[in-house]
């Protein structure tokens, strides 16, 4: 298999486009270097494009024939507010990618989505529910959504694939900076001898999915996923205060929390998704609980290489 992976210097694009290679495929990766870093991809010989996704004109008669693309570039910072910026980022350069890829007849994209989109609707967070976007991040994912239903039918020989990740975690994500997952942002305070912070009082709750589950349910969709969107998620949820006990575990420590509270009106308190629906469609189910994952990713002694 030949894969255009975009994002392809970020936290799950470097993942995933390291696996690939690990089993045998041929991968062209993009990224504009925004939000991602090249030492991600330190272990990584193949091809490579520095290009914006949205700038076709710099990209696009260069990647050559592919069978898949997934697609993992975006603003994936919640807390920005420039709604064009978010807009253009990640819904227009997506709608861009799918044309191009319907005129080289790509035969499936596999694109990543959100939770986001369901914000504060009710648990566990099912497919067809409700979106409830809190902040334009989400409100893009939703449109994206959108606009590959749509493409998807005028397609029907393409499969466009959409993964609504839930709280992503684990190597290769310390340059997402302040985007990073809660799990790597409170390990660094602990790892500085600093009491963890959290908001009042530590029982929100996630669906934290570890890095290495989000690859593999990648593969798995291009395979033999049909078109349409489906959670990424492990089904069971997580509160602060204990992803605390388990890095102080891991860490070696003994820190209690220090709470603050909430100063945002958008906040998810709690996430939680219901993952038969990629279980049914193409048999993917998480292998590493959150504590396994936090054990493999926090333990491993290059974990906080800089």
């Amino acid at each position: 298999m030949r894969a255009l992976v975009t994002g392809a210097a970020g936290f799950i694009g470097s993942n995933l486009v390291l696996e690939l290679v690990r089993q045998g495929h041929e991968v062209v990766g993009l990224d504009d270097f925004t939000s991602s870093n090249f030492a991600n991809l330190q272990d990584y010989s193949g091809d490579f494009l520095a290009a914006d996704v949205a700038d076709a004109e710099a990209w696009t008669g260069r990647v050559g024939d592919v069978d898949v693309v997934f697609h993992e570039a975006a603003i994936t910072d919640t807390t920005v507010t420039d709604q064009l910026r978010m807009m253009r980022t990640n819904v227009e350069a997506f709608r861009g990618l799918l044309n191009w890829a319907a005129q080289r007849k790509v035969r499936c994209v596999v694109y990543a989505s959100s939770a986001g989109i369901y914000g504060d609707g009710p648990i566990p967070m099912r497919e067809d529910a409700a979106p409830r976007p809190l902040n334009i991040y989400a409100f893009s994912k939703r449109v994206m959504e959108k606009v590959a239903a749509d493409f998807a039918q005028r397609n029907p020989k393409m499969r466009i694939v959409g993964l609504r990740y839930f709280n992503v975690f684990g190597g290769r994500e310390r340059f997402k900076g302040a985007a990073a997952s809660m799990i790597w942002q409170l390990a660094l305070q602990m790892r500085r001898g600093a009491r963890p912070r959290v908001f009042e009082y530590g029982d929100q709750c996630r669906d934290f999915i570890y890095v290495k589950d989000v690859v593999r349910a990648n593969l798995m969709a291009a395979q033999k996923a049909p078109s349409g969107v489906y959670n990424v998620c492990t089904g069971k949820k997580t509160s602060f205060n204990e992803i605390i006990q388990e890095l102080n575990a891991v860490l070696g420590a003994a820190l209690k929390p220090e709470y603050f509270k909430n100063p945002y009106s958008f906040y998810q308190n709690e996430t939680l998704g219901d993952a038969r629906r990629a279980r049914q469609a193409f048999a993917f189910k998480a292998q590493f609980s959150t504590a396994q994952g936090i054990q493999d990713y926090l333990g491993a002694r290059e974990a906080f290489a800089v």
